[in-house]
């Protein structure tokens, strides 16, 4: 895949079949306009759909992780019309869905600034792994906005409470905070960020890569559901068809062989 003409971002494949999507607006701390949302949206889809790739790393240049909308884009927004507006914010809300279900593991390497749609890839990410000096900021309300297309990640990452502080005083917070909360799965020292990202990455290339697809598809059905009769049938069907697959006998066999599986390799 070409990935020359990227204005935005660039995309790096590694050896290990993960893929390095980096946010490239140091100048403006990594901050959205039209033109990184269609190119996020775009290369994150396609990423999905390679089956070469084992996981996606999301990181940024520069000091920021992301500082949200770009205030130019903004400003050009303000002076649309309702149905303009209407498409450009479900252009975000369409890269929000696409990070959020991608069917590949995904990893957020959070340093610097985090704030508003910043906040929203973190919270769409399976894992976030951030550097203890990050901070984050859902800063809309002091705009006189909302962090509407963001907010279904978020309240599912941090939960309503967090997000009703959050989303209402729209206050800094440190990386301790979005770890306790569960923003961030893990808060570590600036020196030792990228060396806990990499372990990240090697625990994930352990599993299957068609189970691990399986499993976050699972946690989208069930979240939400009672436990009827009809999930524990949905449930069990699911278990019984991977049961039966290549991937499952592979698994079993190199388990009692005591070998890594061939996904492992």
């Amino acid at each position: 895949m070409d990935t020359s003409s990227l204005q935005t971002i660039r995309v790096e494949r590694r050896a290990d079949r993960v893929a390095i999507v980096t946010l490239a607006r140091p100048q403006v701390h990594n901050a959205f306009n039209e033109v990184m949302i269609a190119e996020l949206t775009a290369e994150l889809a396609a990423l999905g759909a390679d089956p070469q790739v084992r996981a996606v790393l999301l990181a940024a240049e520069g000091k920021s992780f992301s500082a949200g909308a770009d205030l130019d884009w903004m400003r050009r927004m303000a002076g649309y019309g309702p149905d303009e507006n209407r498409a450009d914010a479900r252009a975000l809300a369409r890269l929000m869905h696409v990070l959020d279900t991608l069917a590949k593991p995904t990893v957020a390497r959070v340093h610097g600034a985090a704030y508003g749609g910043g906040v929203g890839l973190v919270a769409c990410c399976d894992i976030a792994v951030a550097a203890e000096d990050a901070a984050f900021s859902l800063s809309e309300v002091k705009l006189g906005l909302i962090p509407a297309v963001i907010s279904p990640y978020v309240v599912a990452a941090a939960g309503p409470r967090a997000a009703r502080r959050w989303f209402l005083t729209a206050e800094r917070f440190d990386a301790a905070e979005a770890a306790r909360t569960g923003l961030v799965h893990q808060a570590v020292p600036t020196a030792r960020l990228d060396e806990a990202v990499e372990a990240v990455l090697a625990r994930l290339r352990q599993g299957a890569p068609a189970a691990q697809a399986a499993a976050k598809d699972l946690i989208f059905t069930v979240t939400g559901h009672p436990v009827t009769e009809e999930l524990m049938d949905y449930t069990a069907a699911r278990i019984a068809e991977l049961r039966a697959g290549a991937e499952a006998r592979e698994g079993i066999a190199a388990f009692l062989d005591k070998r890594a599986p061939a996904w492992g390799n």
